[in-house]
């Protein structure tokens, strides 16, 4: 029996779908309760909200990479569907900062840590993960080598 909120609330979102008979929706969450489903039994414990939203994490990752080599491919088709995906297991994540937002939250670990060049950027780096911010590293990344650079 699932233990975390957002495990409940995926399984709450599939009857809902499969009742509003949603086949593309319900085939989605229905791959999204196997896995964290697989994980459960693989690692022969019950998901924490925290476990969740990093296998959630992970399987959008996927997705964008699948989703970037069907665009490059031309396979317009495959790009819409993983894009779906995407766009329905974000659902289950909390939100993401704006642009605006990281900047700021960048610019306050900067000053916090008195990083003045590039060798301080592991140090930001750190303060930003510690942060408890939701924000896409690889832009965060951009930001604080542009801003110490």
């Amino acid at each position: 029996m699932p233990q975390s909120e957002r495990q409940l609330q995926i399984v709450e979102v599939t009857k809902t779908a499969m009742k509003a008979r949603e086949k593309e929706r319900v085939a989605v969450l229905r791959m999204v309760n196997a896995e964290l489903k697989r994980v459960e039994v693989d690692e022969r414990r019950e998901l924490t909200d925290e476990d969740v939203i990093t296998i959630l994490k992970k399987m959008v990752k996927q997705r964008q990479d699948a989703h970037g080599q069907f665009h490059a491919a031309g396979r317009e088709d495959l790009a819409n569907q993983e894009a779906f995906e995407i766009a329905l297991i974000e659902e289950f994540l909390p939100r993401m900062m704006s642009e605006d937002e990281l900047v700021v939250l960048v610019e306050r670990c900067i000053l916090e840590n008195g990083a003045a060049g590039m060798q301080d950027m592991g140090k930001v780096m750190g303060a930003l993960k510690k942060s408890g911010g939701q924000f896409d590293m690889g832009k965060a990344s951009g930001l604080v080598k542009a801003k110490l650079g």
